[in-house]
């Protein structure tokens, strides 16, 4: 089956960098690209699309409100976000309004690749030096765990359950989950499906803005 990437940046040279990286993998191609986020909503309306590469700050519609315009359409294209390190913020607010996923613009090729072809096999991608920046940035604003009122979202889950969701939202991945609670890393995939059937949260980077919002992340 072959991946239909669309293109979305406001640089064009950007744009033929990602297009020349994608169409030369044999299982994805580039279906169609924009440089502003409101024409891109408007031509994925009628473009059969599987991942959507994001640009956030671009003319006349960025890539958070572009985003949210895109998912409330339904499962497909599942949006990547793409950043630098100075829209942290940016990235955070296009993750709620509905992103599967955000990495960094120098990030090696290989793990564009790999990051379009995890989030269309249907599972989310949550870049930990993002998510480890975003925790610093907003640490004052969120919640304190010890003394916060109880989340009623957090508020079924066991001790265990919570332990993996922080780890989650620090940006582990199963397998470095698993290394840390020294368990199998099946375990870890079951705690996870759990996670999401009791949070209602969508995907795994749902999970992150949940540990953040409940103040679960800043658990030391």
């Amino acid at each position: 089956m072959t991946i239909r990437v669309f293109l979305v940046d406001d640089q064009q040279l950007v744009r033929s960098g990602f297009r020349m990286l994608v169409d030369s993998q044999r299982d994805m191609t580039v279906v169609g690209e924009s440089g502003d986020g409101a024409d891109a909503v408007q031509q994925l309306a009628v473009t059969a699309a599987d991942v959507v590469l994001m640009d956030i700050r671009m003319p006349r519609l960025d890539g958070v409100e572009a985003t949210r315009s895109i998912t409330a359409r339904g499962d497909l294209p599942r949006v990547v976000v793409l950043t630098t390190f100075d829209l942290d913020e940016h990235v955070f607010a296009a993750i709620k309004a509905g992103a599967a996923a955000f990495l960094l613009k120098d990030a090696l090729p290989e793990d564009l690749l790999t990051a379009i072809r995890v989030v269309h096999a249907g599972d989310s991608v949550v870049a930990p030096s993002t998510t480890r920046r975003l925790l610093d940035r907003f640490a004052a604003e969120l919640p304190d765990p010890v003394t916060a009122a109880p989340d009623e979202r957090i508020a079924g889950l066991t001790d265990r359950e919570r332990e993996v969701l922080v780890h989650v939202g620090r940006g582990r991945s199963n397998h470095e989950i698993a290394a840390d609670l020294v368990v199998a890393e099946a375990t870890v995939k079951t705690h996870i499906g759990r996670l999401l059937a009791k949070t209602g949260s969508r995907d795994r980077v749902q999970l992150v803005v949940l540990a953040y919002e409940t103040g679960l992340a800043r658990t030391t």
